[in-house]
């Protein structure tokens, strides 16, 4: 069996564009040439999962990443991980279970998908950027020396900003009827809006490296190219529907109320803890996840392209699609 590079999340917003980016990257290489890519799924018969097994050097598996061990790892023969998880109030307690079954089993480097990096503290008012940060201060301890590590930290991806804008579009061409346009975005604060599939071709890219001591331990910032304010998206939006957005609710976390009735409310966890969400796009009305606080070797290594004129067009056309 060859050497295993293992994608945690492929079918998710980040997960597949490692899995689509990384086989091509490791053909080329000198060294990693002759590693597979195992691609992890809840379901191996979705869509994404069976287009994401046609690709050459690409095995899909269905399998928890909650309950891998250490015996499956080193059965798989894995070197390399790349792990997005959830963000439910139990995630430290499933990503570090991870991480230590993958010291254990020998695995050399991990990549993680962390979150806004103004965020990343042990005293954020919203309860998963303190996992994030917990997660990282695990890793960074003397006991996992032997796992390498890269913590990526996208501000804020393009669809949880601006899905509703491309909600309004959408539903103003069907019914010629407006309802609230909702925006997390604050009217004036600028942010670096990132599409989640640059983060991916970002991960495959440090995956990829031959050489990964130099990353070992790095927490790299990720933003799109341009910044946006709500103001801008409302813009945008208007030059979509040919007309005036009628009324705006700025800063709006409204959503929680139903994210909590839907996935939390039946399982009997904290609701102080789900509702403290409506913390987190605080540091971004404050102006710190603008585009320039990118990291030097994001610029340097992949460099995100995507537009947020580009990501509000493409989230029209992915509902044209379906």
């Amino acid at each position: 069996m060859s050497p295993t590079i293992l994608i945690v999340g492929a079918t998710g917003n980040t997960g597949q564009a490692v899995v689509e980016t990384l086989p091509k990257l490791l053909q080329s290489s000198n060294t990693l040439s002759d590693h597979r890519v195992i691609a992890l799924t809840r379901s191996i018969k979705s869509p994404v999962a069976q287009k994401l097994a046609k690709l050459p050097g690409v095995e899909v598996i269905e399998q928890n990443w909650v309950e891998i061990t250490s015996d499956w790892l080193r059965e798989h023969q894995v070197t390399r991980a790349f792990i997005a998880s959830h963000n439910e109030p139990n995630h430290f307690a499933e990503e570090s279970t991870f991480h230590l079954a993958a010291l254990n089993a020998g695995v050399k480097y991990v990549v993680r998908i962390s979150t806004t990096a103004a965020n990343v503290r042990p005293d954020c008012p919203a309860y998963y950027p303190r996992t994030h940060w917990a997660i990282e201060a695990l890793l960074s301890s003397p006991e996992f020396a032997n796992l390498q590590w890269t913590s990526l930290q996208p501000n804020i991806f393009s669809g949880f900003y601006l899905s509703n804008a491309a909600e309004l579009i959408k539903q103003y061409r069907k019914t010629g009827k407006q309802e609230t346009l909702k925006l997390i975005a604050s009217k004036d604060a600028p942010v670096g809006v990132i599409d989640p599939y640059e983060v991916g071709v970002f991960a495959a890219r440090l995956l990829s490296q031959e050489e990964v001591a130099v990353h070992n331990k790095a927490k790299y910032v990720l933003n799109g190219p341009e910044d946006i304010t709500g103001r801008q998206i409302v813009d945008m939006v208007e030059q979509y529907i040919g007309t005036q957005v009628e009324h705006v609710s700025y800063q709006d976390m409204s959503f929680l109320d139903l994210l909590y009735e839907h996935n939390f409310a039946a399982t009997g966890q904290s609701k102080n803890v789900i509702f403290s969400v409506r913390h987190a796009p605080e540091t971004a009305w404050e102006g710190k996840c603008s585009a320039s606080t990118t990291s030097k070797a994001v610029l340097e290594l992949a460099a995100p392209k995507i537009t947020p004129a580009e990501m509000l067009k493409g989230l029209l056309e992915e509902g044209e699609e379906r």
